[in-house]
C-alpha cells in the first residue's frame, strides 16, 4: 500500500524537457546533475505549464521542473505598481517563470495555474532581444521578476551570465533581486556599478509566516553585506509591507536589525511600498488559498490593483519612512507609489 509520504518527491524529481532543446548545454548540465529524476519528454510547456485545474499549493511542496524555449518576446516594460527608481526605460525580462520560494502573498500565484517551475533555456535569445532594444535608448531592466534567480543560480548560472553581459554594455543597468542568504556568487563575478542586487526585507515574523523557504532577516543582511564588501550596489527593498496586529513593532524592530547589520551609509538606496496586487490575480489567489490571513484581507479597489485602506497604507508607509530616515539620507528613499524620491 502506499504511505502517505509516497505522495509527495523531492524537488525536481521530475524533469519535463521541450524535444527542441533536449541538446542545449544547460540541458544537459541540468539533467546530469538530477540523474535520478524522471525526465519526460513534451513537444511544449504550455502542455504542462498551462493545463486546467492545477493545485499550485500541492505542486509547490514537489515542484516539477520544465526545461523550454522561449520563443516569443522575453522583455516587457515595467509595470506601473513597481518601482522605476527615476531610470526612463524600466522594463523587466522574463527568462524563468515561478519561484522556489514560497511567499504567502506571491503575485506568481495569482498569474499562474502551476506551482511548477520553466527555465527558460535560451538565455542567449534573451540577450540578443535586449541589444536591439539598447540600440534605441539605455535599459534599465529588471531580470528577478518572475523568480528568484540567485536561488536557482545553482541550477541555471543566469544571475552570473546577467552580470557579465551587463558589464559589457554600457548602457544597461539591471536589479537582481533576491530574498536568499547566498554568497558565492560575489566571488564569481567582478563588480559593476550597474548591477544592483536588492535584498528583500522584511521582519521575522513576516519571514517565519508568510515567506516560506527563504532565508531569515539576519541571512539576508549578511549576503546584502558580503555584496557591498566585494563592491557591489546593494538596495534594500522594504516590499511589500504586510499588514498584521502587531506590525509597527516588529517592523521597528527591523529596522533595528538592519542598523545593527550593515553600514546603510553604503547602500545605493532604499525602496518602501505596501502589499498591492491586480484584481485579476488576488482573485485567484482567494479562491486557491481561502485560510489565508492575507488573501482574504478587505482590501481597496485603486485602478485594478488591490492595496490596503488608505488609513492603514498611510499609517504603515509614513512610519517605516520615518524609522528609514534615520538609517539613510532622504534623498535614497523612494516609495512605491511615487517616482520621485520621498
Amino acid at each position: 500500500m502506499q504511505s502517505g509520504n509516497d505522495l509527495f518527491n523531492y524537488p525536481f524529481s521530475h524533469i519535463y524537457v521541450e524535444e527542441s532543446v533536449r541538446d542545449h548545454e544547460l540541458v544537459r548540465s541540468i539533467l546530469a546533475r538530477f540523474a535520478k529524476s524522471v525526465v519526460i519528454p513534451i513537444t511544449h510547456y504550455k502542455d504542462i505549464f498551462n493545463r486546467s485545474r492545477q493545485s499550485f499549493g500541492l505542486q509547490k511542496s514537489s515542484q516539477a521542473l520544465i526545461l523550454a524555449r522561449n520563443t516569443g518576446a522575453s522583455i516587457f516594460p515595467g509595470a506601473p505598481v513597481c518601482q522605476d527608481f527615476g531610470y526612463d526605460h524600466f522594463y523587466y525580462a522574463s527568462s524563468i517563470r515561478n519561484c522556489f520560494y514560497d511567499c504567502e502573498y506571491c503575485f506568481l500565484k495569482g498569474m499562474y495555474g502551476s506551482g511548477n517551475i520553466v527555465v527558460f533555456v535560451n538565455l542567449e535569445d534573451t540577450f540578443a532581444e535586449l541589444e536591439t532594444l539598447l540600440k534605441e535608448h539605455p535599459v534599465y531592466l529588471c531580470v528577478s521578476y518572475d523568480t528568484d534567480l540567485i536561488a536557482l543560480e545553482s541550477l541555471t548560472g543566469f544571475a552570473t551570465r546577467w552580470a557579465e553581459f551587463t558589464a559589457s554594455h554600457e548602457n544597461l543597468t539591471i536589479e537582481i533581486r533576491t530574498k536568499s542568504f547566498r554568497k558565492d556568487i560575489y566571488d564569481k563575478i567582478p563588480p559593476c556599478d550597474r548591477v544592483i542586487f536588492a535584498y528583500t526585507l522584511s521582519p521575522e515574523e513576516v519571514i517565519t509566516r508568510y515567506e516560506k523557504k527563504t532565508a531569515s532577516l539576519s541571512e539576508r543582511l549578511a549576503a546584502a553585506a558580503c555584496a557591498m564588501e566585494k563592491g557591489f550596489p546593494v538596495r534594500l527593498c522594504f516590499d511589500p509591507m504586510i499588514y498584521f496586529p502587531n506590525w509597527k513593532d516588529s517592523y521597528t524592530s527591523m529596522c533595528k536589525t538592519v542598523q545593527e547589520s550593515i553600514d546603510t551609509h553604503r547602500l545605493k538606496d532604499i525602496s518602501l511600498g505596501s502589499f498591492r496586487i491586480s484584481a485579476e490575480y488576488i482573485k485567484k489567489l482567494r479562491r486557491d488559498f481561502p485560510d489565508s490571513a492575507i488573501c482574504q484581507f478587505p482590501y481597496e479597489n485603486k485602478d485594478g490593483f488591490f492595496q490596503y485602506p488608505e488609513n492603514i497604507r498611510k499609517d504603515m508607509e509614513n512610519t517605516l519612512l520615518t524609522l528609514l530616515q534615520t538609517l539613510i539620507s532622504e534623498d535614497k528613499i523612494f516609495r512605491i507609489d511615487n517616482t520621485e524620491n520621498a
